[in-house]
């Protein structure tokens, strides 16, 4: 009790005002482009701040001070889980009060004039409403699981978790229609992660160090680190966002360009701030001085609580559309226009950068290098073919979501099951043999008083998660199985319309395939080792199923997806039906490629296991005079002579 009282002395005061705060800054700014409903713009102020407070609470927990070395989590981790489980009812009740504000606004009524029927009819017509349900719903096991939870590994799985519950809402908004919204889409989604991250963890950091908790010093460099990548991230992502929507002439002609500026300018400062903090606030805390943090702090905390308010009036600002050319169908559609068919010429040099995935692609390739490169310099070698394969997986997966592949990836059937191909089979296969955990483990230095990133990977490696995901049965039916249940189910045909359900299917592929390929010819210790034999056989397992469902593809004489890709109306796809036998063709045939390489693969690691054994044996032999064969030779002549 005394942890919780302490919190919320530390924490509330703060908290409240930046509420007031940022409540005041999203009412008077949205007072510009009209007559705003300031109901719902109170009520998302409330949401955000719950929402905040929460994740930064579960980032202290899990990453900025250490657990128990038994796991469970010690005194200011507990303090923290309970700071989140009492935010993410506030989230909670804002995400509720989200649906009738939102479902009003929608249609310019106020509450008072729906009966609850009514109210959940309309809001069940609508995706914002709907999301914001859906969002209910998550944060409500949050909130739940907050109070039972007293381990660090599963503190982790709530943080993902709660990060997860931001993004039901952030694909429904204006980003994700109208022109270029793939682009708006994904620019949102990493500026909002990273804003919540960093306002949060400012917050229970500040709240931490209130408190007077352990491991402050500790706690506040890891969290300068982060901040700065934060920065960076959502600068980089904002100037994005902003550009799909507005000209830089709209940005002085309009209140949707006034209002982005504002908050590039509130931005900017905060940038500054976190100069100062890292330069006079966590070496003064490093050095002793904890009141050295928590000077700039509190007025830091103010500043980002006043951008989260411009940054929901910005929300409830319709973008300049003026004299904007209508976007054409299939613009609308994926957000993008195509030139003409796909072309090998197309397909090759009709590039689109994918935010998300390009941007994932080139960021494990630069740490894979950096590990290779902390290697070099100390001394120790890394096989030069383990870095090419593994740049070659990274640039696969480049290839898929950027290239003209992944441009015409969501028009065309055919080519999505290119793309499928590639980053559930391809892709992955490349990725495991780079050997990117034992790369890791070995980069990374020991950290022996409190766990850091590398304790944090072998808590992964050895996590009940990894085991379940990596366990035959499990993998084998994650990565066949996920074929028929997606493209046989109706799911795939309800996902077509949506950005972020490309975005979850091609994560869904990369990590299937992962999973499947890591304990069969994965570099890495797996979770679940299997033995030759049992890798050859969980590998020919999958071969059927997968022959078999290229087979259905090509045999079907129903058209998946027909109402969504007959709405694109592609002059070059007369007969969706010979495109979709053309994709079940292209994954009948795909499965040639992998199993050679995996063969190889296989073959190659048992002729080095059987190298590494014999030069062992010679070695045991060297030291100790053959004494074994001399055992075996003597067993003989004594079996002899009984004879």
């Amino acid at each position: 009790m005394a942890i919780e009282r302490s919190t919320r002395t530390g924490l509330v005061p703060l908290v409240v005002v930046g509420f007031a705060v940022a409540a005041l800054a999203a009412v008077a700014l949205s007072a510009l482009s009209g007559n705003p409903p300031a109901g719902l713009l109170v009520v998302r102020v409330l949401t955000e701040t719950g929402a905040v407070v929460t994740i930064g609470s579960l980032l202290l927990a899990a990453f900025l001070v250490p657990p128990q070395k038994s796991g469970t989590l010690a005194a200011d981790g507990y303090a923290a889980m309970r700071t989140a489980g009492w935010f993410a009812l506030v989230w909670l009740v804002g995400a509720l009060l989200s649906v009738p504000f939102t479902t009003a606004a929608a249609i310019d009524r106020p509450v008072s004039s729906f009966t609850f029927s009514q109210m959940i009819a309309t809001a069940m017509l609508l995706e914002q409403s709907k999301a914001w349900l859906l969002t209910a719903i998550i944060v409500a096991l949050l909130a739940l699981a907050c109070r039972l939870v007293l381990t660090w590994g599963w503190t982790t799985v709530l943080l993902f978790g709660s990060i997860f519950a931001l993004v039901p809402v952030a694909v429904t908004g204006h980003s994700s229609s109208g022109g270029s919204h793939d682009m708006a889409t994904n620019s949102l989604l990493f500026h909002l992660v990273a804003a919540v991250l960093w306002v949060g963890g400012l917050i229970a950091l500040l709240a931490h160090g209130r408190r007077g908790g352990a491991h402050l010093p500790l706690a506040a460099t890891r969290f300068s680190k982060l901040a700065l990548v934060c920065w960076i991230v959502m600068a980089v992502s904002g100037v994005v966002n902003a550009l799909v929507r507005v000209t830089p002439a709209d940005l002085v002609t309009s209140t949707y360009g006034w209002l982005t500026l504002g908050k590039l300018a509130c931005l900017l400062l905060l940038g500054v701030f976190g100069y100062f903090q890292r330069e006079r606030g966590v070496k003064g805390v490093v050095d002793g001085k904890p009141h050295a943090l928590l000077k700039l702090a509190g007025l830091e905390v103010l500043l980002m609580m006043f951008t989260i308010g411009l940054a929901v009036a910005l929300a409830r600002t319709p973008p300049p559309g003026g004299g904007a050319e209508l976007p054409s169908r299939v613009e609308i559609a994926i957000g993008y226009d195509l030139a003409g068919p796909p072309t090998l010429a197309r397909i090759l040099f009709d590039w689109r950068f994918d935010l998300i995935f390009g941007t994932a692609a080139l960021a494990l390739a630069l740490l894979y290098v950096l590990g290779v490169r902390r290697l070099v310099k100390r001394g120790d070698k890394w096989p030069v073919g383990r870095t090419v394969v593994w740049l070659c997986g990274c640039f696969s997966l480049l290839f898929a979501t950027s290239s003209g592949m992944g441009r015409y990836s969501p028009a065309m059937f055919s080519v999505h099951m290119e793309a499928h191909m590639v980053l559930s089979m391809l892709t992955p296969i490349l990725l495991v043999l780079g050997g990117p955990v034992t790369l890791a483990l070995r980069a990374l230095p020991v950290s022996k008083e409190v766990p850091g990133p590398r304790e944090w990977v072998l808590a992964f490696v050895h996590s009940p998660v990894a085991r379940l995901l990596t366990n035959p049965f499990v993998a084998l039916a994650l990565f066949v199985g996920s074929f028929y249940a997606l493209y046989f189910s109706g799911l795939f045909e309800a996902a077509l319309p949506y950005h972020w359900a490309h975005l979850a299917m091609n994560a869904h592929f990369i990590l299937a395939g992962y999973v499947f390929y890591w304990p069969v010819i994965g570099v890495d210790p797996s979770p679940n080792k299997l033995p030759p034999l049992g890798r050859l056989g969980l590998l020919f397992a999958s071969i059927p199923f997968h022959a078999f469902f290229g087979v259905v593809l090509m045999s079907s004489m129903n058209v998946i997806g027909e109402q969504f890709y007959r709405g694109l109306s592609l002059p070059w796809v007369q007969n969706l039906l010979e495109d979709q036998r053309l994709g079940g063709g292209i994954a009948w045939a795909a499965g040639e490629i992998p199993l050679l390489v995996v063969m190889v693969a296989l073959l190659a690691q048992w002729a080095r296991q059987d190298t590494r054994e014999a030069k062992r044996l010679d070695r045991k032999a060297d030291a100790d005079g053959d004494a074994d064969l001399e055992a075996y030779n003597a067993m003989l002549r004594k079996i002899s002579e009984k004879g």
